[in-house]
């Protein structure tokens, strides 16, 4: 696919009432419905609603079955729901969701710091898992964290990811999303990940998930939007992070993706004006500046009434 070739639309998972919030100081259970909700008024179609996680391990999240019974749910939006293993499975699917993810670190060290197995091991879960996801009437998607770099070790190998992929493919996952953990994915690095992901996994629909920790997060949207990629999570005001990877500063923001594209012709379906509404609410919820750029200049064609001659 050429650069002149981009997809007519993208479909876009906004990721912050989870990976958005699991970074900050815990917010109210309420503020986190508020979120959703507003969010859901957007045009965005996919909503990670929230994780099932031990609360010791992420307190942020420690109220995801009171926020998920307080969310209204509209029936034009798929919510999904990030499990770490069996029990957060488990209690996901008795919530009624249908669309789950599963995170594994190509990254060995990653992955024993954040949930105490190794790669290995979590990989050999992987088709029970699945199974049971299956069974309940729900999808799985593998998320592969550490994609393009890990904090504790550097630089991954594009085998290793592939291989990681790989292993999800032959225990039955539904799709595959990479993750760019603490941002060190470029666009060079994006274009060779998805390219060999592709010949050897041609069949797996696949989405991306990059943080901008370098500033290199719209750059890497562009770059597989070249190859034809389609999918792509993002939080709105680009909060986000992860407890357990250093430096791993926030998200893309959503609404700089949707602005972005929208001015490039690709359509997201959602609302830019109010999408930046939903920032401003965001970025009130967690108590300090989001680093959003959309946010604090607003969409491109937002203009400023020229002051008149004597005007303070």
């Amino acid at each position: 696919m050429t650069g002149a070739e981009l997809p007519a639309r993208v479909s876009l998972r906004e990721v912050g009432p989870r990976d958005g919030l699991q970074n900050e100081d815990p917010i109210p259970t309420d503020a986190k419905v508020e979120l959703i909700n507003a969010l859901s008024t957007t045009g965005l179609r996919r909503i990670e609603a929230v994780s099932f996680v031990h609360p010791k391990a992420i307190p942020q999240m420690a109220d995801a079955d009171a926020v998920w019974a307080a969310v209204r749910q509209d029936p034009d939006v798929r919510y999904s729901a990030l499990v770490p293993n069996q029990r957060g499975l488990q209690r996901a699917l008795a919530a009624g969701f249908t669309d789950l993810e599963v995170v594994v670190s190509a990254s060995d060290t990653h992955n024993r710091s954040n949930i105490n197995r190794s790669t290995e091991e979590s990989l050999a879960a992987l088709p029970e898992l699945v199974e049971q996801a299956h069974t309940g009437g729900a999808t799985l998607q593998l998320i592969v964290s550490t994609a393009w770099g890990c904090p504790y070790e550097g630089e991954v190998p594009v085998e290793r990811v592939v291989w990681v992929a790989g292993q999800g493919k032959a225990a039955g996952i539904d799709s595959l999303a990479y993750g760019d953990t603490t941002g060190m994915a470029t666009p060079t690095r994006v274009t060779r990940l998805v390219g060999e992901t592709r010949s050897a996994h041609p069949e797996l629909p696949l989405g991306l998930h990059f943080h901008n920790t370098r500033g290199t997060g719209l750059a890497n949207v562009y770059a597989a939007l070249q190859l034809g990629v389609d999918d792509f999570d993002a939080a709105v005001a680009g909060l986000g992070g992860c407890p357990y990877a250093p430096g791993a500063s926030g998200n893309i923001a959503t609404e700089e993706v949707v602005s972005m594209l929208e001015d490039m012709g690709v359509d997201t379906g959602v609302d830019l004006d109010a999408l930046v509404e939903v920032a401003e609410m965001a970025e009130r919820f967690v108590g300090h500046t989001a680093p959003s750029q959309v946010l604090r200049a607003g969409p491109r064609w937002r203009t400023t009434p020229l002051a008149g001659p004597g005007d303070d």
